[in-house]
């Protein structure tokens, strides 16, 4: 099957329908064994020089359509990516055919306007950690890393004979862990909130407190329990997040979907596990092979 022809005459048809720039960044959900973060989620290297890359050639004084479908990654990079777009383009529209969760999530609240439709979904924005355990690698949300350690600190004042238990879990805490962790979570939200009173929110009279109020919404853990949550267009619509229907427009959602489903014939027959690609053909796959990562451009 011509995977690349057939993404990309769509990718085309996208761009010259909606006469806008458009980009698609999806990344596997389902890993293969052995792959690492680099090759499933936002990150420095490869992504930033992937964006350079599919920027390359596509008109500056155009709005630009990412198409997102991502399980997150850093918000650093993410960051840095939606600075060097938004810094390029007079326009952002984020349209997510299935999900984007944790950083892609905050790549969303970047946008002037988010498409979704009945099926997608945004995911929390709390950050997690992986920390190193008797029993191996695992991860957590940094709040609940800082709330066990209250736990714990609180458990042993009055029982201090409970410390045998305790001591295997205050191992794995890493010098800084804590404040690192309440660093993440101030970091990630106050992105969001910057992005929102920049972009989304400009026009609002109370934009800075609506920002904040979003922010804290979708970095809220107690809330939300899981990083890998569901938030649906309805939720964001009640937080004042401007949401529009993919189903209000027939013809884009087919195309955006075919893009969709076609990336995801491409990764399950092929072992690409990310790409980054624009209407013009620019491209840049993460392909998955045993234990090796390869980076190619088309």
């Amino acid at each position: 099957m011509d995977y690349d022809g057939v993404r990309r005459r769509y990718l085309k048809q996208m761009s010259d329908y909606t006469k806008r720039n458009t980009i698609v960044y999806e990344a596997t959900f389902n890993p293969p064994p052995g792959a690492g973060p680099s090759e499933v989620s936002i990150s420095l290297d490869p992504d930033m020089d992937a964006f350079m890359q599919v920027v390359h050639g596509l008109p500056k004084d155009t709005p630009l359509d990412i198409i997102l479908h991502s399980s997150g990654g850093e918000a650093e990079t993410a960051e840095a990516i939606i600075d060097y777009l938004r810094g390029r383009f007079p326009g952002l529209r984020i349209i997510v055919p299935v999900a984007a969760m944790s950083a892609a999530a905050m790549m969303s609240m970047a946008a002037d306007e988010i498409i979704m439709g009945a099926h997608s979904q945004l995911g929390p924005i709390d950050p997690q950690f992986t920390i190193h355990t008797n029993e191996g690698w695992r991860s957590a949300p940094a709040v609940a890393i800082i709330k066990q350690f209250k736990e714990a600190q609180e458990d042993l004042k009055q029982n201090p004979e409970h410390i045998s238990s305790w001591y295997p879990v205050i191992l794995t805490y890493a010098p800084a862990l804590l404040q690192i962790c309440k660093d993440a979570s101030d970091l990630s939200k106050s992105i969001v909130a910057k992005w929102l009173e920049e972009y989304m929110f400009s026009n609002l009279v109370n934009s800075t407190h609506k920002a904040e109020q979003v922010a804290d919404f979708l970095g809220n853990y107690d809330k939300f329990k899981s990083h890998s949550r569901r938030i649906n267009r309805n939720e964001l619509r009640k937080q004042g997040l401007i949401i529009t229907d993919l189903e209000s427009d027939q013809k884009l959602q087919d195309l955006v979907l075919s893009i969709h489903h076609s990336i995801k014939h491409l990764m399950n027959q092929t072992g690409v596990t990310k790409i980054v690609e624009n209407q013009i053909g620019n491209t840049m796959m993460v392909r998955f092979v045993g234990a090796v990562m390869i980076p190619t451009a088309l």
